[in-house]
């Protein structure tokens, strides 16, 4: 009979390991993904931005410094290698295209230029999808740092050695939002 209590106790807790473990890979899984689905937005951002530079430059001439900035900048956030890079890159290139947008304001053959304002609305569109999966993924990683941390899950996680993922952070730069003016006056 204690033979039999002992082999149960032991079936239970192999398979509390077992699901804890389940649960962890899955929430480990599920901010891969939601880091993915950031990344996705972003390129679709970084693709649209030399049409945009492209369309904008030979009636922004004068301005050449700012587009000059928005390429480096698309650039940097191209090139990061990990969240925290990827996360300054992207701020950098959204204060450039913000001051781009403002300074679009200042040249009318450019306001009603359509190819420009179908640009602006799908980078728009874009900046709203990066924004909410941005969310998201933080929302995830939040659920699997906190899995992480909560007794006894963290002794599960310790044992098999996961690791805290990071959010993806604005700098204090980059949460003030940018004052641009897409109405087309007539």
């Amino acid at each position: 009979m204690a033979g039999l209590i002992i082999l149960v106790a032991l079936a239970v807790l192999v398979l509390w390991v077992i699901l804890i473990y389940n649960a962890l890979v899955t929430l480990r899984n599920q901010v891969e993904n939601g880091w993915r689905q950031i990344d996705i937005q972003l390129k679709r951002r970084h693709d649209l931005i030399p049409n945009l530079v492209n369309t904008v430059k030979g009636a922004m001439e004068f301005e050449r410094e700012t587009l000059e900035k928005v390429v480096e900048a698309r650039a940097k956030a191209v090139g990061a290698a990990n969240i925290q890079e990827k996360g300054a890159a992207e701020n950098m290139l959204t204060q450039a295209l913000g001051r781009l947008f403002a300074l679009v304001e200042n040249y009318p053959t450019l306001k009603s230029n359509e190819n420009i304002l179908q640009l602006q609305e799908e980078l728009t569109s874009t900046e709203n999808r990066i924004g909410f999966a941005r969310q998201f993924y933080n929302d995830l990683v939040a659920q699997f740092n906190i899995k992480q941390d909560v007794f006894p899950s963290n002794i599960i996680a310790s044992v098999f050695s996961f690791e805290k993922t990071d959010y993806f952070q604005a700098e204090e730069a980059a949460r003030e939002v940018p004052r641009v003016d897409l109405s087309i006056k007539k």
